[in-house]
């Protein structure tokens, strides 16, 4: 089996504009109604975490967690889409934890196990990246503070 299964396809594959407008206008109408059904605004929610648009993620993230909040029986199936919402948002913490929750429940999760995996590469690419920065500032740092000494003892 090979290590790079493509289980997790959700984090590079959006709807269309007209499908998300779809999810978007029976919400909307069931708001203005007073009676979101939990399915509606989770279908919403799962069609706003999948955008590119940071927007749509932030706001899918947050209607999922007022489902895992309010839903304890819809819980297990926010916790995928929590996770993934985070790791497009690039909250690699967050959405390490919202996996290994529902890795908790269902260790043989395929969806799960593939986007840890996506999750740990990025989260390592950004500590890499971070030790760049702080490893070039502490060179430039460095180069300064040399040129200030030798600029002193003239």
């Amino acid at each position: 089996m090979p290590t790079e299964v493509p289980y997790a396809a959700d984090a590079e594959m959006s709807l269309t504009y007209d499908e998300l407008e779809v999810l978007r206008l029976q919400y909307q109408k069931e708001l203005a109604q007073d009676h979101v059904t939990t399915q509606t605004k989770f279908n919403f929610a799962w069609g706003l975490v999948k955008s590119p648009v940071h927007e749509h993620q932030v706001e899918g993230v947050k209607l999922l967690q007022d489902i895992y909040r309010h839903e304890p029986l819809r819980r297990r199936e926010c916790l995928y889409y929590l996770a993934l919402g985070y790791y497009k948002m690039g909250n690699f913490e967050e959405a390490s934890k919202f996996n290994s929750l529902l890795m908790e429940k269902e260790p043989s999760n395929l969806q799960a196990q593939s986007l840890a995996q996506l999750i740990n590469k990025s989260a390592a690419r950004e500590g890499y990246i971070g030790m760049a920065l702080v490893g070039g500032a502490a060179a430039i740092g460095t180069l300064v503070l040399a040129g200030l000494i030798r600029r002193a003892r003239k």
